[in-house]
């Protein structure tokens, strides 16, 4: 009896005698103070609320305290806002158009916070708050609800003229309108999974990798992979934060020209 006690405690994991590890640990949401088991409400001051407004502050201290002086010769942070503000305002409007300029401060915002999550998530012992479809969710359908209602108010029902292709032959368009109808409700979706699922996969990886750092055997070859994958993850966190923007950009200018 004893015996399988003991085999039973074996497998579920309170006496271990083998490698294991739990690589989607990290992101679990937990209360940031008290005990880990405590519930979850929605005034909860959670890890993730705690590293969000920690992403906000970080945004806060390079744009605006960091480019307070303005100087002609700019310090290192004043060149670094100015080189983000630059590139974003660039993307804004070679993509969507001068036009779209005027919107320019909202995908600034959301290119900052994507940025800046992502690269603190990638600090040791910290929360990425992009990794949860909670948060990029929010992102996604607040993109997809900003621009269907700036096109209804610009363009009124012309605005439904995105998907109707007058260019194509009479008898297909009322199919492709139903492709069209379809894929732009699935932006929302592909655009929050995109993010959550790239940030959740990378850092899934070095904690897998981490894992095995623990075999000595392996140890060597399972830093290597870390480092490899860290970098990586590097260039991800911006990529991602770039390509959620772009595709911004890209749905701002449908609809500002919805016939185009």
């Amino acid at each position: 009896m004893e015996e399988e006690l003991h085999g039973a405690e074996a497998i579920h994991g309170e006496e271990v005698g083998g490698l294991v590890f739990h690589p989607l640990d990290q992101f679990i949401v937990r209360p940031l103070f008290g005990e880990n088991g405590d519930p979850v409400h929605w005034y909860t001051i959670t890890n993730a609320t705690f590293w969000m407004a920690l992403t906000v502050l970080a945004v806060a201290l390079l744009l605006v305290y960091g480019a307070r002086g303005r100087a002609t010769v700019p310090s290192r942070s004043q060149s670094m806002a100015e080189l983000l503000y630059g590139f974003t305002h660039k993307m804004v409007e070679d993509v969507a158009g001068k036009e779209a300029l005027r919107y320019f401060p909202w995908i600034m915002t959301l290119f900052c916070f994507i940025l800046f999550a992502n690269f603190l998530g990638l600090i040791p012992m910290s929360f990425a708050s992009t990794s949860h479809i909670a948060v990029t969710a929010v992102l996604g359908f607040g993109v997809f609800f900003a621009v269907t209602i700036i096109g209804f108010v610009k363009h009124g029902t012309k605005f439904l003229g995105l998907f109707w292709m007058s260019e194509a032959p009479l008898v297909l368009r009322p199919v492709i309108a139903v492709i069209e109808l379809i894929s732009y409700f699935v932006r929302p979706v592909s655009h929050s999974i995109r993010l959550a699922g790239n940030i959740v996969a990378g850092h899934a990886m070095i904690k897998v990798f981490a894992g095995f750092a623990a075999i000595a055997a392996v140890s060597p070859l399972s830093i290597l992979a870390i480092t490899a994958i860290y970098g990586l993850e590097v260039l991800v966190a911006g990529i991602q934060a770039y390509v959620f923007a772009i595709l911004t950009c890209i749905y701002l200018k449908d609809a500002l020209h919805p016939s185009h």
